[in-house]
């Protein structure tokens, strides 16, 4: 059987990637929109109620606009933007949220792609919660550092022009402490305050990690950094896409340093924990560009409509890509 698919907003650097995926796919159909007809509202409704899948890569008003055109009950959009993300009515995409998370994304026809930066504090952090060892009131801060293609298509030629020395250091943004994905960073690890979070655009192009420092004692009283990493082991036990990294990680030890970029090309999330008796480090690492954006919500695809849930997400030709 093939599913007949649309995004809406294809040149956008989410989009792109996104069709890339779906191109690996001999069961998908791309419905594509001619050039001259992208801004033609009535060509683009056609294109989203023909669609089964229909993704969503526009700003959050242009998103809330598109929904709004649908009137095929049986198209399921795909939101990549902020829009929809703690909305009523749509489901979440990450299927490993948490037990029962899958079958929302399958059952719903509303489903808002995370954020990259909340991907990854959400993994990290939501297992903690759920097993008692973080309590939901903790003061939590958290630092994300990412690369330049997190910010479109503007920001890629900005840093791929050259000759802006100011760009060869890393750049901490979102000073005012109002990031876009707080919101969801909150809603979906049931913290009842939001983290304070420090964005970090570096120069290289993708690959990103959150790390989220805790004293133990935050902490349930006698939790240990062995219990930490095997509250997220437990959590995530059988996850194709996400491994939980032996506590103070030797490989990463013995180097020296963190490779932010090891996840590139890939729908994978490595999880680290660092520690000694009275702190600890939990890292989340991703692409920015896959699990965090394109490959997250092809995942969401294949989970709603009951295929493989990794199908075009592995292999070399998309690790090619």
């Amino acid at each position: 059987m093939k599913y007949a698919v649309y995004v809406d907003g294809q040149e956008g650097t989410t989009g792109l990637r996104i069709n890339e995926y779906l191109a690996q796919r001999a069961d998908i159909e791309v419905l594509r929109i001619d050039a001259d007809k992208r801004k033609d509202a009535a060509e683009r409704a056609r294109l989203l109620n023909a669609a089964d899948v229909a993704f969503l890569c526009l700003p959050d008003a242009a998103s809330r606009e598109a929904a709004a055109m649908i009137t095929n009950p049986k198209t399921c959009l795909i939101d990549a933007s902020t829009a929809h993300r703690t909305a009523p009515g749509w489901a979440f995409g990450l299927p490993e949220l948490a037990r029962g998370q899958r079958d929302a994304i399958r059952a719903s026809k509303r489903i808002a792609n995370p954020g990259c930066h909340a991907s990854a504090f959400i993994l990290a952090v939501r297992p903690l919660v759920d097993a008692g060892l973080l309590p939901a009131d903790a003061a939590v801060t958290a630092t994300s550092i990412t690369g330049y293609s997190g910010g479109g298509k503007s920001m890629i030629a900005e840093y791929e022009a050259g000759g802006n020395q100011q760009l060869k250091s890393p750049r901490p943004y979102a000073l005012g402490l109002a990031h876009k994905h707080l919101p969801e960073m909150m809603a979906h690890t049931g913290l009842t305050s939001a983290p304070v979070f420090m964005p970090i655009v570096a120069d290289f192009y993708k690959g990103l990690a959150v790390t989220v420092p805790l004293h133990l004692s935050q902490l349930r009283a006698g939790t240990t950094p062995q219990q930490v990493r095997d509250a997220l082991a437990a959590h995530y036990d059988g996850e194709r896409f996400i491994r939980v990294l032996p506590l103070r990680d030797p490989d990463t030890l013995a180097h020296g340093f963190f490779d932010v970029q090891a996840c590139n090309d890939t729908n994978n999330v490595d999880l680290f924990v660092f520690g000694n008796d009275q702190q600890i480090l939990v890292i989340a690492r991703l692409d920015n560009l896959g699990k965090g954006a394109s490959g997250a919500a092809v995942q969401s695809m294949n989970v709603h409509l009951g295929v493989d849930e990794s199908l075009g997400l592995t292999g070399p030709d998309v690790n090619d890509i």
